[in-house]
């Protein structure tokens, strides 16, 4: 590495850092983020500064809880799926989605190797049992297309389970949009380039080095397969009733927002009118008397 190209390496870094910090403070004082006058943060060209997406990020967050009260209200069955290679952004924007809703209606899917007896089932049928009923979002994270990309460039699954998957699934799919589901399919596109940037930077950091898993370690080395294997399954799966849509990743702020504005907007919802919420009243009593609570079983104040 030339001795040119490492203050915009050390930028990067310094971005990264800042953006795992975002992370954690974002539903805490996203509204006072908000009041901040200018952002002098925004140090690579074309990078979002964190004043403007915060106040976007905010904005879109007040849409999709709109969006929820109208899904329960109506009954409503919304299906996304996220699929996209490692580091590309997929959690990050879930975790974005889901950061102000109530988890009783938005649900995170992320399903694990399948086991022994679900490797003899139907294919679709360990992700079919989380489908949404009424009232209900449900985000999955990676989906039935573990098939056409990982289990493919692995070697997990026969070539005849390889096509008899993409014979199937768009009959699956249009049977879940004729059940009246509104399903959403998103590729996260990275670059080869940020990619490696995001695995070293979780590879030096100890609170991400967890997301790292042989499997990931084995997908970097395996790029060009994985490119190959997304151009057929894009190719392949793209039906009109449940069309792919590429989120281009390699600025996370601005994927996160985008990926959540063109979900709006692929949903006609309303906003739904709620009467006005009044604090009750607390009854009181002269006949009680609060008890003290054992000094032995108080959390130490350590902080």
């Amino acid at each position: 590495m030339s001795d040119a190209q490492l203050p915009d390496d050390y930028e990067r870094i310094r971005e990264e850092i800042l953006d795992s910090i975002d992370e954690e403070i974002e539903a805490e004082i996203g509204d006072a983020l908000m009041e901040r006058e200018g952002d002098p943060h925004r140090t690579r060209e074309g990078k979002m500064g964190r004043h403007e997406y915060f106040r976007n990020l905010l904005k879109l967050q007040l849409e999709l809880v709109k969006l929820q009260e109208w899904v329960v209200t109506n009954k409503v069955k919304v299906a996304v799926l996220f699929e996209g290679r490692d580091a590309a952004g997929k959690g990050g924007a879930i975790k974005r989605i889901t950061q102000r809703l109530n988890p009783r209606v938005c649900r995170v899917v992320a399903l694990p190797a399948p086991n022994e007896r679900e490797k003899t089932q139907w294919y679709f049928q360990r992700y079919a049992q989380h489908l949404p009923a009424g009232g209900e979002i449900v985000l999955f994270d990676r989906s039935w297309y573990n098939r056409a990309g990982v289990e493919r460039v692995m070697g997990f699954c026969t070539d005849e389970e390889y096509e008899q998957f993409f014979r199937t699934v768009p009959d699956f799919e249009r049977m879940i949009v004729a059940s009246g589901t509104i399903l959403l399919k998103y590729w996260f596109s990275i670059t080869d380039d940020e990619q490696e940037f995001r695995f070293q930077c979780r590879i030096n950091d100890p609170l991400k080095q967890w997301k790292l898993s042989p499997m990931d370690l084995e997908s970097r080395r395996r790029w060009e397969q994985y490119t190959k294997a997304k151009e057929v399954m894009l190719e392949r799966s793209n039906i009109p009733e449940a069309q792919w849509w590429v989120i281009e990743g390699n600025d996370k702020k601005r994927a996160r927002l985008n990926c959540i504005h063109h979900l709006l907007s692929q949903i006609p919802y309303t906003e739904v009118q709620q009467d006005p919420v009044e604090l009750p009243e607390r009854l009181h009593s002269d006949e009680y008397q609060r008890k003290q609570i054992p000094p032995d079983v108080i959390v130490p104040m350590v902080y």
